[in-house]
């Protein structure tokens, strides 16, 4: 039977086939990976372009253990939305960290879309907001 282990001292190379997994499910945007021990890797356009990677908020991930989604002031993708998550062993403590950068800014997107909604319910008490005038059952 074949199988394929992940752990906290997974080198860049063993990282490898499951970045590019990633990379190729969102549409080649840019993917990040690393382990708790170790560098990582960067790929971009189907290319692994560093394989001793690692950046500020794949650090931060490790350390908190949690998803992050934000826009990093340091690192190779300075300015750019990045979403982070870690992958957790059995006891749940962070092992591995894989972030995916939002080139395009579609993260953004579904973010502002998710919380549309949300934010014209307390504006207007309901969503859509009726114009001036028209009936608050009125949809458009």
């Amino acid at each position: 039977m074949d199988h394929y282990t992940i752990s906290a001292s997974s080198q860049s190379e063993d990282l490898i086939p499951i970045a590019m997994a990633f990379h190729e499910i969102i549409g080649n945007l840019p993917v990040t990976a690393r382990s708790r021990d170790c560098p990582g890797i960067r790929i971009e356009n189907n290319t692994v372009v560093d394989n001793a990677y690692t950046g500020p908020v794949l650090e931060e991930v490790l350390q908190s253990n949690t998803t992050i989604q934000t826009t990093p002031v340091s690192g190779a993708y300075k300015g750019v939305p990045v979403i982070v998550s870690p992958v957790r062993d059995r006891d749940g403590d962070a092992i591995l960290a894989v972030g995916l950068v939002d080139i395009t800014g579609i993260f953004d997107l579904a973010t502002l879309m998710k919380h549309q909604s949300m934010i014209l319910k307390q504006v207007c008490g309901m969503d859509p907001c009726p114009l001036p005038g028209e009936q608050t059952r009125a949809k458009r």
